[in-house]
């Protein structure tokens, strides 16, 4: 049976990371993992060195109190983590999923999503954490890392869900893409009834243009909707017009090509593309 994880926190994301989960769930009759992760600060405390600042009876006394403090945050926290997950599952069971786990981890992130993508078909995360809820336009801090290093699928999921018809692929000809390409060919069951538009941004080679064919041909084949175009232009703009104008309610793309030197000299197509599309996006590595 094919399985999601779905990283659920504190953030407007939550409720959008769930509504995502079960769109998927339902189209690939799959069980969902919910997963909150506690960062470690969250559980414990860092008292610094004390030791220079003040007199033996007055340091322990302090210290004895910042333990007893940081017991406290962490029971809070777990507590906030274990709600967090029941509204989450409450939210899935209510829209029909039965086939439903939440679990809590105290740790890293990335780590986590590493040992529980082991056994799952896909990752769903929201495009921010609870710390960036009202930094528009800015990413979460972990959103890269997570992407990054994942061996599956990972749905960015938007501010809000909104019904999928069409499906915008942003097309380079390069190894992330053609794993995305194959991954829809083989999941035709799933997302049948879905437009499917392939999209080259820029002057393809004919090389690049072939490439092109070929996957259009490919899902074609698989009993998709194909429309395949070309357009000249920076990516970043072509496809975010492209997403625009045709009413895209998804997007699916290769996921950061190049370095994380060079993504910082020159930009990164990935994190522009997520930062200024208002819709989930699909992201293959």
């Amino acid at each position: 049976m094919a399985k999601i994880v779905a990283f659920v926190d504190a953030s407007i994301y939550a409720q959008s990371v769930c509504d995502h989960a079960v769109w998927l769930a339902e189209r690939m009759s799959a069980s969902v993992d919910v997963i909150h992760v506690l960062g470690r600060r969250e559980v414990s405390s860092h008292n610094g060195d004390l030791t220079g600042a003040l007199d033996p009876d007055a340091r322990d006394l302090l210290l004895a109190e910042l333990s007893s403090l940081d017991e406290q945050r962490a029971k809070l926290a777990q507590k906030k983590g274990r709600l967090i997950l029941e509204q989450a599952k409450r939210r899935l069971e209510a829209d029909g999923l039965s086939d439903v786990s939440t679990k809590l981890r105290i740790g890293d992130l990335v780590e986590t999503v590493q040992e529980f993508e082991e056994s799952a078909d896909l990752v769903v995360i929201g495009k921010r954490g609870e710390a960036a809820d009202f930094a528009k336009l800015h990413l979460g801090s972990n959103l890269e890392r997570v992407v990054r290093t994942s061996h599956r699928p990972v749905l960015v999921a938007s501010r809000e869900f909104r019904p999928i018809q069409r499906i915008l692929i942003a097309f380079d000809g390069g190894p992330s893409v053609s794993k995305a390409i194959d991954y829809l060919a083989r999941a035709r069951s799933q997302f049948q009834g879905l437009e499917m538009h392939l999209l080259f941004a820029g002057l393809p080679t004919d090389e690049g243009a072939k490439r092109l064919d070929q996957a259009a041909t490919l899902l074609g084949n698989s009993g998709y909707s194909v429309e395949a175009s070309i357009e000249p232009g920076q990516p970043e703009t072509t496809i975010a017009a492209s997403v625009q104008n045709r009413q895209i309610d998804l997007l699916v793309m290769g996921a950061y090509g190049h370095s994380r030197i060079r993504s910082f000299i020159i930009g990164s197509t990935t994190t522009e593309m997520i930062r200024s599309c208002a819709i989930p996006v699909v992201l293959f590595r």
